[in-house]
């Protein structure tokens, strides 16, 4: 059981979880989509090993889909990215459950390529709960700790960003009251 603990497969798993939990704990979007790129490559290696070919592909493309809404936000560029993981689909599906990473790609393409902030955050949680459930499936120690926690930890991000508007919403409404006689 230590030797399936520390093989090289979960070893990389716990890459992906350090890299992904530091995304989620970004509040520049900026920030997110690189941490996210790089948790994405770990993914990519770490299902390999696995010999999770759907899971793999799929992160291999949330690899590109991450660097790409580095520079773009393009919905024709979403929209690409989404058939790709659709056709993804069609060519490695071998159990129903194969199209939950798949989704969840496609879940965030949309969240990365056409929201900012709270809202993309929110619409992640949908592909980290397909991801959760992947991973447990999968066999993927590291990867199932990683989407629990993203879990919590993106939650309390948003929670973040929504006390720090409000804070800012009555620091300004505080000030306005004071230049107004």
């Amino acid at each position: 059981m230590l030797t399936e603990v520390l093989s090289p497969a979960q070893l990389v798993g716990y890459v992906a979880f350090i890299l992904g939990v530091a995304s989620f704990l970004q509040k520049s979007d900026r920030h997110f989509k690189l941490y996210m790129f790089g948790e994405c490559i770990a993914y990519v290696i770490h299902f390999w090993l696995l010999g999770n070919p759907t899971a793999m592909a799929s992160s291999s493309i949330s690899a590109i889909r991450s660097a790409l809404s580095l520079y773009t936000r393009s919905i024709w560029v979403a929209i690409t990215v989404v058939i790709v993981n659709l056709a993804l689909g069609i060519t490695l599906v071998q159990h129903w459950w194969n199209w939950f990473p798949l989704i969840a790609s496609c879940v965030g393409t949309l969240a990365l390529f056409l929201l900012h902030g709270v809202r993309m955050r929110v619409v992640m949680l949908l592909g980290t709960l397909l991801w959760v459930a992947n991973n447990i499936i999968s066999g993927s120690i590291g990867g199932t700790a990683l989407e629990i926690v993203i879990l919590a930890v993106n939650s309390h991000t948003i929670w973040r960003m929504r006390r720090d508007a409000r804070l800012a919403q009555a620091s300004e409404a505080h000030a306005h009251k004071e230049i107004t006689p």
